[in-house]
């Protein structure tokens, strides 16, 4: 359920703004996207892991403001990076 080190390092790789970088708003949003998935696909299957529907609430409002700070300081990377991720908006 949890990302493993090697499936971080790809998402880090493309979603990076440059050599060094590991943690700008994109990079957080791409692999708290990719948690996201894959606990909405956990609870599919347990309907009943209430612990685990309140963290992927957190996840989604977590990547929520982290999207609008990056849509408030940089229109044109927010606009990219929905459209990599295929989020709505």
């Amino acid at each position: 359920m949890s990302i493993t080190k090697t499936q971080k390092t790809e998402l880090i790789e493309q979603y990076r703004r440059d050599g060094k970088d590991s943690g700008s708003p994109e990079v957080q949003v791409a692999i708290l996207t990719h948690r996201i998935k894959e606990l909405t696909e956990h609870l599919k299957q347990h309907k009943h892991d209430y612990a685990s529907q309140r963290g992927l609430l957190q996840m989604v409002s977590k990547r929520k403001r982290l999207l609008a700070y990056l849509l408030k300081k940089n229109r044109p990377a927010y606009q990219e990076l929905i459209q990599r991720l295929g989020l709505r908006r």
